[in-house]
């Protein structure tokens, strides 16, 4: 059996009263791509709390997270991971709707995001962004599914 690491998550799809969707700019160890505002569990923190937590940190916004629209998952091989040292790694993402409570748009300092905006669903067609964005568009009704 072959060893793998395993990264559990919890993202958020952020509509604003428009039919925008906020999402943050990746940016770590000379890869790229918009995606939805969230990250990595802490031990023992819950993925509801992870999701008001990375909103906050990556976007400026307090979230209140919503409707579990489903869980998404994916092997990432060593060679697309910043450290590729300890081998392939899977990523279990968490997604849920989430609305804006309060906070204004402030895009994270010294992390692995460097940005963060609203977007309309067209202007999302045309951005650079992880597949994660498309599987969470699909399950929260903002594209078909295939």
């Amino acid at each position: 059996m072959v060893a793998m690491r395993l990264r559990v998550a919890a993202y958020a799809v952020v509509l604003d009263p428009e039919g925008r969707q906020l999402l943050s700019h990746w940016n770590e160890g000379g890869r790229s791509g918009w995606t939805l505002p969230g990250g990595g569990l802490e031990f023992g923190e819950h993925p509801t709390e992870t999701v008001v937590r990375e909103v906050r940190e990556e976007t400026g916004y307090a979230v209140e997270p919503g409707e579990l629209l489903g869980i998404d998952t994916t092997v990432i091989p060593p060679e697309r991971l910043v450290d590729p040292s300890g081998g392939a790694m899977q990523a279990l993402r968490i997604l849920y709707r989430a609305v804006v409570v309060g906070g204004t748009l402030t895009p994270e300092v010294d992390g692995s995001s460097d940005d963060a905006g609203w977007f309309t669903q067209a202007e999302i067609d045309a951005l650079d962004r992880v597949a994660s964005v498309d599987t969470a568009r699909r399950l929260a009704g903002l594209l078909p599914v295939p």
